[in-house]
């Protein structure tokens, strides 16, 4: 993943200051604005529940739980080495059935029987129907009702351990059992799945590890050169990072900002396109971290975790779009290239996207905010595709071989300045709320025509060429051959 983003202006953050200093007593802000640095009369943004769970209310707990995992890990792989994929998972098994009960743990066992006797008849789309019944028990009503009745606690984190270990959970049976649909000899064991499944640091929070890449993985324990320095680096730039979320959080309050839609509509163009785009940063820091947390640990075990997704700034085509890289690769590998192909046929194009959205729907739970994200991101995806055949098509074809490769790049730099905002307004109504959406969407696009939305573009323009033009170095790097643009927006050495 890549560690810098072009971030908002001085000015942008100067404005979410003043607002917040100027407006600390609205009831808008009660709830999401707590105490924070007493010494320095500071109050903290707490709006995101996910952040503040792993990195301030149970953060001794996860802290807890994953030394312990390093520690029982490390023993084990020096003592029996050939074992330690079923010791990772007895771990596991135990850490689960401590922090949730017999019931929970009774609960995905059955999931994992279940699919796993599907898996034995080795047809995929069994496996897919299974697997989505059993994701679909726990994401409509009255099915999940029901199953969460069954683990009754009184911790606060109980719902989100729930939801998030058995989501999790699902997934990776229906990826077992897909890849056993592919082994030739034979059938996995029940014991390699509850091994895969039962890994500790994935099992509750993610990301998603398809199986065949960490059964490879367990039988692998040399250490590449210099791999323990970059995992050493590697923490502790996500402790610096922690350490400046947490001041921006005391300083910066742009997740409570856009909850006051009263206070918002008197922002600038400028302010709200840097507000809304602070957030999808934010967003993309908080996926980078956490799972960066979660996947040195998985690295330590000598595995090849997904590795952190790409920077929103370096974003504009919606095929790289997303903000866990584990379940992206799920949906790519079982559904979008399985269905896609080469993703150069419209319809086949269509119905990759349409199946895949589908799913993430139904992973995400299903409600309007999420459906209207799922049918604008389809849609961008597939529009991108519809306008690259458009301008394969003579005389548009004919006039770009004519041009030189540069100016190719800066008239597809245009487009795609413009799929960046879209990008941004598609994303930012998942984050915040579909009504700040709409205003930002007003503001840059009618309201602020012309000098707010051409202002805007010209500077995305600007960075989408410096992208582009470091994608291109790279490219050259790794071939040396004639870097050629390629539909889509993206440049790759042909």
């Amino acid at each position: 993943g890549e560690w810098y983003c072009l971030s908002p202006s001085a000015h942008e953050y100067l404005v979410c200051f003043l607002l917040y200093s100027d407006n600390i007593n609205r009831k808008a802000f009660k709830e999401s604005v707590k105490p924070g640095w007493h010494y320095f009369g500071r109050k903290m943004d707490v709006a995101d529940f996910e952040w503040m769970m792993w990195f301030s209310t149970f953060r001794n707990h996860i802290l807890f739980a994953l030394t312990g995992h390093v520690i029982f890990a490390k023993i084990f792989t020096l003592l029996a080495p050939k074992h330690r994929s079923l010791i990772f998972g007895v771990y596991g098994g135990l850490a689960v059935l401590v922090t949730m009960g017999w019931t929970f743990m009774a609960l995905v066992l059955s999931h994992c029987i279940i699919l796993y006797s599907v898996a034995l008849v080795k047809s995929k789309w069994m496996s897919f129907a299974a697997g989505l019944a059993t994701l679909a028990s726990i994401k409509l009503e009255p099915y999940n009702s029901w199953q969460e009745s069954l683990v009754t606690g009184s911790f606060d984190l109980q719902d989100i351990l729930f939801y998030g270990g058995c989501g999790f959970s699902i997934m990776r049976c229906m990826s077992f059992a897909l890849e056993n649909c592919e082994k030739k000899d034979g059938n996995y064991t029940f014991c390699d799945l509850l091994r895969y499944n039962f890994y500790l640091p994935f099992f509750f929070f993610g990301p998603i590890m398809t199986f065949d890449r960490y059964y490879a993985n367990n039988t692998q324990l040399t250490r590449k050169e210099r791999e323990m320095w970059n995992i050493t680096t590697k923490a502790l730039l996500h402790l610096g990072v922690i350490l400046v979320v947490d001041m921006f959080f005391h300083y910066l309050y742009i997740l409570t900002i856009p909850s006051d839609m009263k206070l918002v509509t008197k922002l600038s163009d400028w302010c709200l396109a840097g507000l809304a785009y602070s957030n999808l940063v934010y967003d993309w820091v908080k996926a980078a971290v956490m799972f960066g947390v979660i996947n040195t640990v998985a690295t330590l075990d000598h595995l090849d975790p997904p590795q952190p997704p790409k920077c929103i700034t370096m974003l504009y085509v919606f095929a790289e779009t997303h903000f866990d890289r584990g379940i992206n690769d799920w949906l790519c590998k079982y559904v979008y290239d399985y269905i896609g192909g080469d993703h150069d046929k419209i319809f086949k194009e269509l119905l990759a996207t349409f199946c895949t959205f589908a799913i993430t729907t139904l992973w995400l739970g299903p409600c309007e905010l999420v459906y209207i994200w799922s049918f604008f991101n389809c849609f961008g995806l597939n529009f991108e595709l519809w306008v690259a055949k458009f301008f394969s098509l003579p005389p548009f074809s004919t006039i770009e071989g004519a041009m030189g490769e540069a100016m190719s790049r800066r008239i597809r730099g245009v487009f795609n300045a413009a799929n960046f905002w879209t990008i941004v307004l598609y994303n930012v109504l998942s984050l915040n709320s579909l009504e700040f959406a709409k205003l930002v969407g007003r503001r840059l696009i009618s309201k602020g025509f012309p000098l707010s939305t051409l202002s805007v573009l010209l500077v995305t323009y600007c960075g989408v060429q410096l992208v582009k033009e470091r994608e291109r170095q790279q490219a050259l790097l790794e071939d040396p051959e004639p870097v050629k643009p390629v539909d889509g927006g993206k440049e790759k050495a042909e």
